[in-house]
């Protein structure tokens, strides 16, 4: 595998050395002074192009960062569809365990470039770029929820819960899984981050999918959110959903506490008591109640 400073040299060369690439900006967690430094670590990485078409219709230029496991061009994808037409990204992960994440950004849209907080310039040959702030995470703290947000995030998860129980009763078990760790968890995981907001004065990132949550939930807390994630089992996605329930409960009062919300207390208690009753309906029954 090659070492971090082969891969900066051969980013930076690579630029140095062809006219057309007029400036380098690093951003994401290499730039973050606060990520955890690990060997998985993305290069991303934002060339500045003079010449736009060049370096999107020759695939063949990218062949000299190295040999490639897999590629992605997701400017060049219908599924999802791209979310710029400015700029083309090149996402390349490397047979030696390397990855950059390649994006070619034309010079002339230079007034349409936003730059991510936790970006860092590496060259700039011009003096074109503005004066960027030291690389902060203020673009990806928690913020505190407003009155509307809490409410429709209470609401969204009592809402859905149901749907589960209903996929469970059946015996549907993907629809049942995908309402709860795709629906359900996505309101979990925002009430976890203003938990942690709350917590933290909304100084500290949870993490993208909340993958810094073990260092900042409480002990207990955390153990309830890892018994949400749950086996192939209808047994066991029942209790995962009553511990979602729980977790979800527990966090709410206290952001709500804390902002003077009112947590529906009326919701969560009627909801509750129906997926209580549902987990042991006959399979048989012709009616709810």
């Amino acid at each position: 595998m090659r070492s971090e400073q082969e891969m900066y040299d051969l980013i930076l060369s690579t630029a140095r050395n062809d006219e057309r690439i007029r400036a380098v900006i690093l951003n994401g967690s290499r730039a973050n002074l606060n990520a955890p430094r690990d060997i998985f670590q993305d290069f991303d990485v934002i060339y500045l192009v003079t010449e736009f078409e060049p370096f999107v219709n020759n695939m063949e230029w990218i062949r000299r960062f190295g040999e490639i496991m897999i590629l992605q061009m997701p400017d060049q994808m219908e599924d999802p569809p791209p979310e710029s037409k400015i700029s083309f990204g090149y996402l390349m992960q490397f047979t030696d365990g390397n990855r950059i994440d390649l994006c070619i950004f034309p010079l002339a849209m230079l007034s349409e470039f936003e730059a991510d907080k936790l970006s860092q310039v590496l060259l700039d040959k011009d003096g074109i770029l503005p004066e960027f702030l030291p690389a902060n995470e203020s673009d990806y703290l928690p913020t505190p929820p407003t009155p509307k947000q809490f409410a429709d995030c209470c609401n969204e998860f009592w809402w859905v819960s149901p749907y589960v129980a209903k996929g469970l009763w059946r015996g549907e078990l993907p629809y049942a899984k995908f309402m709860l760790d795709q629906i359900l968890r996505e309101q979990l995981m925002k009430m976890a981050n203003w938990h942690v907001g709350q917590k933290t004065n909304f100084t500290k990132n949870p993490g993208k999918f909340g993958k810094y949550l073990k260092q900042y939930l409480e002990l207990e807390l955390w153990t309830m959110l890892l018994d949400t994630y749950s086996d192939a089992s209808y047994a066991h996605t029942w209790e995962s959903l009553f511990t979602m329930g729980d977790l979800f409960r527990t966090m709410a009062i206290q952001v709500g506490n804390t902002f003077g919300y009112e947590y529906p207390s009326g919701d969560d208690e009627r909801v509750s008591a129906y997926l209580r009753h549902v987990r042991f309906l006959p399979r048989d029954a012709q009616e709810i109640y």
